[in-house]
Formats: structure tokens, sequence, C-alpha cells
């Protein structure tokens, strides 16, 4: 599902760079500083780019170019994290605007060259590479590469007049594929989303992973909030314009327009894909696995139907390759977030309480389809294992065109809050009560919610519940209470479930009810067996 790559040290390297900076010997106005090469100018806009992309779809797909390979073959990650860019060559390093732009070199994990292009007044000119923009030892193998290989990515650096530091303080960075990452209002990267998905999980299929083979970074105007970024995507399967007009406010807001046109047909064609990490929570953790309580990314997908309802639906490392689907029409909105905001939950100095949440927020009317969860299992943090993505209801065929926009929300928190109470936690034991014999083959269930109508609710007064599940039976032991702790509205619901036969997923649902009204969103969970 994602390149085999040690995503804690990738991100730690994308936190933690050093700034980068970009010269001009030559060409546009705002690079008159030292250093830069630039292509010849020729005449772009996003409309010429999305006509690039349909003229390509006819045409025999190349792929990027892949250069010097015996070299790149030896920049490993350690190697390539000693290759740093420049700080006093990056591209609007002294304006315009309030954000300069640094890059990424080539190696063993991005050999896939990048063409990084600057566009002023209608002309866009490329970005050559040259090794004198990088800081790298004397011995590194990377001297040895040619000019012009290329970059593998860029990433754009916090405000030049903010309060941080920007040679040494980014605020989004695209690096491998078409994965790019931004971070929230607690100053963290974490999940990553993706220009598209194609086949994630499908049986019998390879996933394929198209790549954004040219980038176009629009000289920006004085004062501006906002980089505007244009890309073109290119897959076996399918070629597209991109235009990222991405704005550094609370957290980062990325208002992304795309075209895509179909090469050939595609089983699950994923609209505005996030990938995620979730290795264990307070859900469930084998025994002695690792000595933290919890560690994840991301611990729950929450959606926002387009009939009104609100459903969380906890995370899960499941025993095997799972896919969900929640169908839908024109959904108002889903995401990956990542609620559980205390350190000692995770006990960690990588900062996993800080991590940003990710909200999709279609614009216009996406139609029917359904948000598609998939969940691989697996034993380390170190990997994605974590896709959820719009697939529409039609087929994806060969020769349609597809063309939407949506707004990324890279946040602490989903941008629309409900007054409805909150899942903030589920958790999972042996059924029965304590202090008693408990009974083989049941399963208890806590569901904690918290705020909303929970926290002004009179003194002897308890929510129902409302319980569905795919199999089994729920026992007689059913309460809800307010958890003995100090904070305003923290209540739980406990409930257990017995006679479930064999080890295919239960799905499981419960809402909280007053007086017949729900109070509470959706909880959904798919519950394994063991």
């Amino acid at each position: 599902m994602s390149q085999i790559i040690d995503r804690r040290s990738v991100l730690k390297a994308i936190a933690a760079s050093t700034a980068m900076g970009l010269i001009a010997r030559g060409g546009p106005a705002f690079a008159q500083a030292k250093g830069l090469k630039f292509g010849e100018a020729q005449a772009f806009s996003f409309e010429t780019l999305k006509a690039t992309a349909e003229k390509m779809v006819a045409e025999p797909y190349a792929g990027p170019a892949m250069p010097a390979p015996d070299i790149l073959g030896k920049i490993d990650y350690d190697a390539w994290g000693k290759i740093t860019y420049d700080t006093d060559q990056a591209l609007f390093a002294n304006g315009p605007g309030r954000f300069p732009v640094t890059f990424f070199h080539l190696g063993m994990y991005f050999r896939k060259a990048v063409d990084m292009h600057v566009v002023e007044d209608g002309k866009a000119r490329q970005i050559v590479y040259d090794q004198t923009y990088f800081n790298m030892p004397t011995d590194s193998v990377a001297r040895q590469l040619p000019e012009g290989v290329g970059f593998a990515g860029f990433r754009l650096q916090e405000p030049r007049d903010g309060a941080l530091d920007w040679h040494k303080n980014d605020w989004v960075a695209f690096l491998g594929a078409s994965y790019f990452r931004a971070i929230g209002e607690l100053y963290q990267y974490g999940l990553s989303a993706r220009g598209l998905s194609v086949d994630t999980a499908v049986a019998g299929r390879p996933e394929e992973f198209p790549d954004f083979t040219k980038i176009y970074i629009e000289t920006p105007a004085d004062g501006s909030d906002s980089v505007t970024v244009c890309a073109l995507l290119e897959g076996p399967s399918v070629v597209g314009a991109y235009r990222f007009v991405m704005t550094r406010a609370k957290g980062v807001i990325m208002d992304i327009d795309q075209v895509l046109f179909l090469r050939r047909d595609i089983e699950r064609f994923g609209i505005s894909p996030l990938t995620s990490m979730y290795w264990f929570s307070e859900t469930q953790k084998p025994t002695a696995v690792d000595w933290r309580p919890e560690v994840h990314d991301s611990d729950g997908l929450a959606m926002w139907t387009g009939w009104g309802e609100h459903l969380w639906r906890p995370l899960n490392n499941p025993p095997h390759t799972t896919a969900s689907t929640f169908s839908d029409e024109n959904i108002k909105g889903y995401g990956l977030l990542q609620r559980d905001r205390m350190f000692d939950h995770y006990e960690d100095g990588v900062c996993y309480e800080k991590r940003p949440s990710l909200w999709v927020e279609p614009k216009g009317n996406w139609g029917k389809g359904a948000v598609h969860l998939i969940e691989l299992s697996t034993d380390d943090e170190i990997h994605d294992n974590i896709v959820a993505t719009w697939v529409p209801a039609e087929p994806a065929r060969a020769g349609s065109k597809y063309e939407l926009s949506y707004r990324l929300y890279w946040q602490a928190d989903e941008p629309h809050p409900t007054d409805l109470a909150r899942c903030v936690a589920t958790r999972l034991s042996n059924g029965g009560q304590p202090g008693q014999p408990r009974p083989k083959g049941v399963r208890k269930f806590l569901v904690e919610f918290l705020g909303g109508p929970l926290v002004n609710l009179p003194y002897g007064v308890k929510p129902q519940m409302v319980l569905t599940a795919s199999r089994g039976r729920f026992t007689d032991y059913q309460m809800t209470e307010a958890v003995p702790d100090s904070v305003p509205g923290h209540w739980r619901a406990q409930f257990d479930l017995a006679d479930v036969e064999g080890t295919d997923p239960v799905e499981m649902k419960l809402q909280l009810k007053l007086d017949g009204k729900i109070i509470s969103e959706t909880w959904m969970f798919q519950y394994h067996p063991f």
C-alpha cells in the first residue's frame, strides 16, 4: 500500500531538517541572489496544464525519469540525511512573498526525478539541479551525479517575517509519488495526503502509485498568506492536472482543483486519499509488544454524511487486510483524526499527541459513492497501514474525465465540530462483571463519550443506548454511567456481546439518546473476534 520506507525516520528528517536556499544566475527578477540556474521561459497556466494532461492520456505511458540509478542506489537513508539544502539559496529567500521554497535531494528511496519550475507573469522556467545548492560531505556519492538530474520534492518554509526561524522550520512537504504533508496548528507532521489512490488493497491487482512529475510554483504576491502550486500527475492508468492553493493559517488549509483523465479501467478509484499509521491504542494492545501505552498518528475516521449524520469509526490494526465501505451521497466531509491529545497516553518524544488531524471538505456535490477505509495489519510504527478515500459509485472506466475541487484542513480537530457528544475512547475486555466469574466467549465494550448534551445532564438522569450488531447478541449487562473523574460531560456506555461464532468481523453501531433524541455522534466499530 505504501513504499517501504521507515516513515518515522522520514518524518523526523522532514521536520528537523535545516532550511535551504536558491540563487539565481540570471533569470526571473525574484531570484537575483546567487546560484540558481533556470531553463528557457515557456508559456504556462493551469488551463495549459489541463490541456497537456488531456493530450497525454492518449499517449503511451513513459513514467518519470530515474537518472543515474547506480549512483542513486548508493545514497541510502543515512547518506541522504547528510545532504541538506543551502538555505541561502532558497527560492523567494528574499521575497517576493513570505514563504521561501526549498528542495529535497534524490536518493535510494526517492529515485524519481521531479521537474521543478517557477512561474512568473505567465511564464514557467525550469529550475536546473546543481549540487552546489546542497550541503553534502566531501566524500558523498551524490557528488558524482551529473548536473540537471532533478529533485525529489520540495517544501515550503515558515514565513520570513514570522516568529519561527524559517531556515529551520517548514509547513508543507511534497515528497514521493503524489504524497504530501502539512503540519497542523500544533506544529507537527504526521499523516499524509495523496493526489490519487489507484487500486489500493484490490485482490489480484498491484496498487499503482501515480507520480507528480512536474511542479510549477507560482511567484507569490508580497504579504500573501498563500502559495499556489500546480502539478502534473502521471501513472499507467491516469493523467491529471492539479492546482494547490496552500494557506498558512490556523494549521494549514489547502484548496485543491483537479482534472483527471483515465487511460484504463480502475477498480478502486480513490479521490482525495488520506494515509496514516495506527499500531495500537487503548482499545487493544498485544501484551508487552511495546513500552508505550499507544502508538498512532490517527485514532479514528470521522464522517459527516450527506444526510447530516456524524459518524465515528475507531481505527483497527486488523489480523488481515480489511476494506470497509460507508456509502453516501454528496458527503459533507470526512477525515482521519487524532483525538487523543494527552502526552501520558503515548510517553514518546516524537509527539504523537500533537499529530495533525486531516479533514476533506468537498466543493460542490460529489454525488453517490462511498468512503473506503482500508486497514492493513502492522507490527510496527514505521509503516503507513491506514487509507481513507472517497470512491465514486460509477465505475472508473478508460476515457473518463473527472473534474472536482475540495479543501483540506490540517488542524488539531475537524473544522466543523458538532453539538453532539463525541466518542473519545473505545475499550475491550473480557465480559461479565468485575469480582465475579467471567463467562466464556463474551466480550465487554466500553465506549467513552465527552461533551455536548452530556455536560448539563440533570442529576440522576442517564442517557440510553441504541445498539446494533451484525452477529451475536447483546446480553442484559448494559449500562451508562458518568466516568468518575473531574471532566464535565464524560460518560461511558458498557455492554457485553456474546454468541459470536467464527472469526469474521462483527459490525457494531451505538448511539446515545435522551428523551428520544440522539445526543451523540454514531459510534461504528469493526470487532475482530479472537
